[in-house]
């Protein structure tokens, strides 16, 4: 959910924020009442090893080559193109 704060809030309660963002909170900062910004939380990234990222794109590894994949397209939709 995300919680409005005015300016002064987030000048004198910094510290709560930062806390409040690291908890996932998201903000919308106001200025005389009206809204002027936003503040979230960065997206975690996870570092993901190369035996682990080729085992999450083996469920792809369906076809070996374009060629083939091009004909199961072609079986599953037929073959109305546009241009080849």
């Amino acid at each position: 959910m995300t919680r409005t704060i005015s300016q002064a809030e987030l000048r004198n309660g910094s510290a709560g924020v930062m806390d409040a963002l690291e908890a996932g909170e998201d903000f919308v900062i106001t200025r005389n009442g009206r809204p002027v910004g936003e503040l979230r939380p960065i997206a975690t990234r996870h570092n993901v090893t190369s035996a682990e990222l080729k085992k999450r794109l083996a469920r792809f590894a369906g076809t070996a080559n374009a060629a083939d994949e091009r004909a199961e397209i072609d079986a599953a939709f037929g073959e109305d193109r546009l241009d080849d």
